[in-house]
């Protein structure tokens, strides 16, 4: 019996448990009779929780005469890791009607909820909770209570409790650093780790974790630098989590090759790093390396999630690589991502950018769930391809549905109606998205409206449009007009907003170039001869764009 007893405890403790092993193990507690133990039925109930079986966590829970804080811990924890976060609330609130007092971990537990369910007033009332249980300078709440101020982004509160530990320990130090990190104050984070050095405290790996995810900006390049050297120094750069912080702090700055070379350094990179590296190559534009590297992670045996697989549908969609968008589209299916509504909506998108907008109507047709962003994705690729009216019904179907049309909806509507020339149809869907929809317009609607009044031979109305922006107008507003300048001829309106790009952004060589070319249009050859002059003499040169065909780069 002893043996059994013994082997009954090592199969409890063990980290997981299917539903039906757990369900076995309960019949043997009952059958011991060792129930009315708290230390069984709190092991039962984690089991339990782990397999989001809510209600037989919640039975054995309510059977339990005998409740220890351990109990009480883990039926809130349960609750509350399943995002039933007013259940978790109104335990704790029955935890304090009893004898048994909220520890630590009741408080962390319950604080953590708080925050992942944005309840402020909650979270000030169970602050309240620890500071009168004379808990406000424990390391584990006080740790929990700068992580959820700071997820909140009430920075503010969080260095209150963190000022208010007189000798904040490791963990402390790491809650405030990835809490700036947050927060977006990478200097204040900064300013912390350099502290801890100061005052002895050895930073681990949590701590450069949170330092170096808060370097966002190629600007910060130089500091991020700095962190690797120290890591490199530390011997920190051989741990994996550290590693794939770096290889994404550096995709994030631009700079794919230092990037690499961490990625190449790390014995076991793991998915959150490939997908770092993948989508890092992605990001900038080198869609081929990003396929590269997907495909050599599915030869290496390792599986991709949703998020990724996304990831390089768009590195697809943005390459025209239809082949190997059909291959993904293989993997998705043999790895049943089908059902994921992000991963369905990048195929529909890679499909249409592709020039296969049949192929993805036909997995827009199959998806079980849709959201906005599906709905988004097909609305662009039907009316990339003309067919207006069909992304119109797609918009209908959206109000009918209840969903919420946000600014990609309506960039989406106004591309379809450049495409298919539906002025009109323009100015209806600009007018209700900003007054009925009450969505502030974007660069990226404003350029789709002067193309949309522009190549419509409406220059003059395009042109007050642009006057009534406040200002300042972005750029690409005004070479959008001048575009349509060029295809009707109108050199006058043309030199006007050249004027206004030339002095936003005067080493813009492209614009420069269009002009010239209304010019010669115009037969103003003077005027041809002398803008080119001035490009020679400024050194402006413009950039040359780059088109395939027949499976040729053609430079242009």
């Amino acid at each position: 019996m002893l043996f059994n007893l013994h082997s009954l405890v090592f199969e409890l403790s063990k980290s997981h448990q299917s539903l039906s092993r757990t369900k076995e193990l309960h019949a043997l507690v009952t059958k011991a009779s060792l129930l009315r133990d708290p230390f069984y039925a709190t092991k039962l109930v984690r089991l339990y929780s782990l397999n989001n079986d809510l209600y037989s966590a919640r039975n054995l829970f309510d059977k339990t005469p005998q409740r220890s804080v351990f109990l009480w811990n883990s039926i809130i924890r349960a609750y509350a890791q399943n995002h039933n976060f007013n259940d978790a609330k109104s335990l704790f609130q029955n935890m304090l009607r009893t004898q048994i007092k909220p520890d630590n971990f009741t408080y962390a537990c319950v604080i953590r909820a708080c925050s992942e369910n944005f309840d402020f007033d909650g979270l000030r009332l169970v602050h309240g909770g620890v500071i009168v249980s004379s808990l406000g300078m424990d390391s584990i709440t006080s740790s929990a209570l700068i992580s959820a101020y700071s997820n909140l982004s009430l920075v503010d509160e969080a260095i209150k409790v963190f000022n208010g530990v007189s000798d904040p320990d490791l963990v402390l130090c790491n809650s405030m650093i990835s809490g700036f990190e947050y927060c977006g104050f990478w200097d204040k984070s900064l300013q912390l780790f350099n502290r801890m050095l100061r005052l002895g405290k050895n930073p681990d790996g949590y701590t450069l974790v949170g330092l170096i995810s808060g370097i966002r900006e190629p600007k910060l390049f130089s500091i991020g630098q700095g962190v690797h050297g120290f890591c490199l120094k530390s011997g920190f750069d051989s741990n994996d989590h550290v590693g794939s912080v770096l290889v994404s702090m550096y995709a994030r700055c631009k700079c794919m090759n230092s990037a690499y070379g961490v990625f190449i350094s790390l014995f076991q990179p793991d998915l959150v790093t490939w997908s770092a590296l993948i989508t890092g190559y992605s990001q900038q534009g080198n869609y081929e390396k990003a396929l590269y590297f997907f495909r050599k992670l599915i030869m290496e045996g390792k599986k991709a999630d949703p998020v990724l697989v996304a990831s390089v549908l768009v590195a697809a969609a943005q390459s025209a690589n239809v082949r190997s968008g059909t291959v993904i589209h293989g993997y998705v299916i043999q790895s049943g991502f089908e059902l994921s509504v992000m991963v369905s909506s990048a195929l529909i998108d890679m499909y249409s950018k592709c020039g296969f907008i049949d192929l993805g109507f036909r997995v827009f047709a199959t998806m079980s769930e849709r959201n906005i962003i599906t709905y988004n994705s097909i609305i662009l690729g039907l009316g990339l391809h003309g067919f207006a009216y069909q992304a119109f019904k797609m918009f209908q179907e959206i109000i009918e549905k209840g969903l919420k049309a946000d600014e990609s909806t309506f960039a989406a509507l106004l591309c379809a109606c450049c495409h298919g020339g539906l002025v009109n149809s323009g100015r209806e869907i600009f007018r209700r998205m900003t007054e009925e929809f009450c969505i502030q317009p974007s660069t990226e609607h404003y350029i789709y409206m002067m193309k949309l009044l522009g190549m419509a031979g409406n220059l003059e109305e395009a042109y007050s449009f642009i006057l009534s922006l406040s200002k300042p107008v972005d750029s690409a507003v005004w070479g959008a007009l001048l575009s349509c300048c060029e295809i009707y001829g109108n050199s006058e309106l043309a030199d006007i907003v050249a004027q206004q790009l030339f002095t936003n952004d005067p080493r813009k060589g492209a614009y420069r170039v269009m002009l010239s070319n209304i010019y010669a249009g115009d037969g103003r050859w003077d005027d041809v001869k002398e803008l080119r002059n001035d490009m020679v003499d400024g050194g402006i040169r413009k950039v040359p764009g780059v088109s395939w065909i027949a499976g040729r780069i053609n430079i242009a």
